[in-house]
């Protein structure tokens, strides 16, 4: 069975507020061994609040040149479909996937 370890950092906690997604990243296991990974760093357009600095140490100028969201949404879902996905957080995770 494959599935996908899936975790997110954004710019801050709720979505409410506008917040986004700053990076995606992605293991996809067959039996529980590592076989692809999707990972992308992502410019918010938007500023990145001082907590969330804190947690991940991602800066507004870092993530300046990043692709956008909507330029890797295809990637992700084509690397995610069909398959069970784990998350740590995922009310969290969800929440901010779905927004974008």
């Amino acid at each position: 069975m494959k599935e996908i370890v899936l975790d997110t950092e954004t710019t801050g906690i709720s979505v409410k507020e506008g917040h986004r997604i700053v990076e995606i990243g992605c293991i996809e296991l067959d039996n529980l061994v590592p076989i692809n990974k999707f990972h992308a760093y992502l410019n918010p357009e938007r500023k990145v609040s001082e907590k969330a600095f804190e947690v991940h140490g991602y800066s507004d100028e870092f993530l300046s040149d990043k692709k956008k969201f909507i330029e890797i949404a295809d990637d992700f879902l084509d690397f995610i479909e069909g398959k069970k996905i784990i998350i740590h957080n995922a009310e969290f995770d969800i929440g901010h996937l779905n927004n974008e």
